[in-house]
């Protein structure tokens, strides 16, 4: 007796047919955008740096390891080329938390008197023009007892860009801002080939790329450079809020526009990782330092300096990494005691 075998109905076999294709075209969808931003990252001028170069004081902070620093380097518009040793117009620590993704932004201010190797006492903005991003980070690291081993420079034309590409951003003009915010719009867009719409009249209103970069270069009305720090920083944060709250396609448009315009250490890895948690980060503090300062002039400058370094440095500790009574290393309180002597 023959025994013949029962064919399975079509439709199953239909069925399992369409779950592989189903599977496939899921795969394809997942690598697809990763291929796309992998791809989209190239687009940035990455810099390799070799990090044991960058120098770091002997401290005894136990609660910095739980913390990713990386230096944001703002330079002029006017100069263009990322990659040129130029002035920094803006300094900022992003410090974030490992574990809970919180973020602290610190403007350290331009004309902090600190120490640079090789050229002595002076401003913490030429650190970059004399020797790259290598001597800046290690200036910062050394006059601060950090250990900020990665940057990202931006040009201030890209501000524009992006700002623009999310729609604006939310700022309350005051009336002492107005004509100098206005009068720093034409130059922005000026030098950037653009033209610029006056702003009317001061209050909370959605300023375009180049209002708001004009308004992040005022430095003439109370507070002079301490409040346009806070004024940089305050763009920034409201930047990243639009971005979060942004639909997929304007993150294209502002993906495309930044990319091209950002100089950094980080690798694309490190790229990856940032920007796939972007959502789940949180600004929980924005500051200048140093927190108490006076404004000597030294050596025929107007400078800024900590009133005085070791005790600033050891707010920070603990404002940043939660280090309650930190000590400063040998070197900060060397640097501090020389700064006190100069006037």
């Amino acid at each position: 007796m023959s025994t013949t075998k029962k064919k399975r109905p079509k439709t199953v076999k239909n069925k399992k047919r369409y779950w592989i294709y189903a599977i496939e075209l899921l795969l394809l969808l997942i690598l697809i955008p990763s291929g796309f931003v992998v791809y989209k990252i190239s687009q940035i001028q990455t810099y390799s740096m070799d990090k044991s170069t960058i120098e770091e004081n002997k401290y005894n902070d136990p609660n910095i390891g739980n913390y990713t620093n990386i230096i944001l380097f703002g330079v002029d518009s006017r100069a263009n080329e990322l990659t040129n040793k130029t002035r920094t117009d803006s300094i900022i620590l992003a410090s974030i938390n490992n574990k809970t993704k919180e973020v602290q932004l610190s403007s350290i201010y331009r004309d902090t008197f600190v120490y640079i190797a090789n050229h002595g006492y002076t401003k913490v903005n030429h650190a970059y023009a004399y020797g790259g991003p290598e001597l800046a980070l290690s200036t910062i690291n050394k006059n601060f007892d950090l250990n900020a081993k990665d940057f990202i420079t931006i040009n201030f034309s890209a501000l524009s860009n992006v700002i623009d590409a999310l729609g604006g951003v939310e700022i309350n003009i005051t009336k002492d801002e107005l004509k100098y915010v206005n009068a720093y719009a034409k130059d922005v867009a000026r030098i950037n080939g653009t033209t610029v719409k006056k702003i009317a009249s001061p209050g909370l209103q959605t300023l375009s790329g180049v209002q708001a970069t004009g308004y992040c270069r005022v430095r003439y009305t109370a507070g002079g450079d301490f409040k346009r720090a806070e004024r940089q920083r305050t763009v920034l944060e409201q930047l990243i809020k639009k971005a979060k709250s942004s639909n997929p396609i304007t993150l294209y448009h502002v993906i495309d526009e930044i990319l091209p315009q950002v100089y950094t250490s980080l690798d694309t890895k490190a790229i990856l990782k940032f920007s796939t948690g972007l959502l789940s980060y949180k600004i929980t503090d924005n500051y200048g330092f140093p927190f108490e300062k006076e404004t000597p002039r030294i050596n025929g400058a107007d400078v800024v300096t900590a009133k005085t370094l070791s005790e600033n440095v050891s707010k920070w500790h603990e404002k940043l990494f939660q280090t309650s009574n930190y000590t400063p290393s040998s070197t900060v309180n060397y640097r501090s005691n020389e700064i006190q002597g100069m006037y």
